[in-house]
């Protein structure tokens, strides 16, 4: 059975990466929301945008957070890594800077997401904790063949480490 993941990644910028490892069909990822259905969401205002993330994290056993060149310390991107590391989820990260976008395009690397949280029980930064995975790969394709191979396993320690966290 596959394990029922939420996607947490920055829309405008890595949209089109994001989906090429949501539709790799390794793992049972959250339902894309179109460009519309997102405007109507934001439209409602902060509570509407907490509760549809609220809504599509039940169920989910783990969040693979996105990482792409502007991804850390976005607001939204921040609920999700609390909200799932909180609710005793898995939480990884996973650069795709190197993944082309729409326009055939690779990016820089952001930062570690997981560097700004702080595990109120020991003071430990969530990064000492959280995995984030660089692929060993500048290529889009063996960037993508390569995240496809491992993202199962990955995923599988995510929510090991939690567990025993």
């Amino acid at each position: 059975m596959a394990r029922r993941v939420f996607f947490s990644f920055h829309y405008e910028a890595d949209n089109w990466r994001a989906a090429q490892i949501r539709n790799m069909g390794v793992i049972e990822g959250n339902s894309p929301v179109s460009d519309n259905d997102w405007e109507e969401i934001k439209k409602g205002g902060d509570k509407a945008i907490q509760n549809w993330i609220d809504d599509q994290l039940k169920g989910r056993s783990c969040t693979i957070v996105l990482i792409g060149a502007n991804t850390a310390g976005r607001k939204w991107i921040n609920y999700e890594i609390e909200k799932s590391w909180n609710d005793g989820k898995g939480v990884l990260g996973i650069y795709i800077h190197n993944l082309k976008d729409k326009n055939g395009k690779q990016s820089t690397k952001g930062r570690n997401p997981f560097d700004y949280f702080v595990i109120k029980k020991d003071g430990k930064k969530l990064s000492s904790i959280v995995k984030a995975y660089d692929p060993p790969y500048s290529t889009s394709t063996y960037v993508y063949n390569y995240i496809k191979e491992i993202l199962k396993k990955w995923v599988e320690e995510a929510i090991s480490i939690r567990k025993n966290y």
